[in-house]
């Protein structure tokens, strides 16, 4: 089920986009091309991007501008990629992160 809006009161109707295949946890979705990964991700109701490293708590959108670390996912292997300021584009890999994700790295909670 799409959770888009499809017509804003505000920002008006939706505008057309490149649809594109994305990877997500091994499932392929299709997302908006140049829309953040995060609102790609929450379209389709997806919601948990990470697991805290301690006590192993989901986490996801929070600030939505890229200053927290709520949002970071694995990308194209990558991991800690802030997803709410990351750019869809055809054929990305994408993962939840579980602690510092795989290749290490820092991960704050």
């Amino acid at each position: 089920m799409c959770m888009r809006i499809k017509d804003h009161i505000i920002l008006g109707p939706e505008r057309a986009a490149n649809m594109v295949w994305i990877t997500v946890d091994g499932k392929e979705l299709m997302a908006k091309e140049g829309e953040p990964v995060l609102a790609s991700l929450l379209a389709e109701n997806i919601i948990v991007n990470r697991y805290t490293v301690k006590r192993k708590e989901p986490r996801g959108l929070f600030c939505g501008i890229g200053q927290c670390t709520d949002c970071a996912m694995i990308v194209d292997g990558k991991p800690n990629v802030r997803t709410c300021i990351t750019p869809v584009r055809q054929g990305m890999v994408i993962k939840t992160q579980h602690g510092v994700g795989e290749g290490g790295g820092k991960n704050g909670e």
